[in-house]
């Protein structure tokens, strides 16, 4: 599980905006960008580059 102190500092690299994690802890969400980064053995990988598009979203890169 994330630190809640980390949770306050991390942001969207995209967007700047809050991101917020899922239920298991293995995604911090960005609502606004609707990416998802994942987050291996507790280190969030904020990579615009490997962020993935929530469900039914396409991402536009340009």
């Amino acid at each position: 599980m994330l630190d809640p102190r980390l949770l306050e500092i991390l942001a969207c690299p995209q967007c700047r905006g809050a991101v917020e994690p899922n239920a298991d802890h293995t995604r911090l969400v960005c609502r606004t960008c609707r990416l998802s980064y994942r987050v291996e053995d507790d280190i969030p990988v904020m990579l615009i580059e490997e962020a993935e598009s929530l469900e039914g979203d396409q991402r536009d890169d340009a």
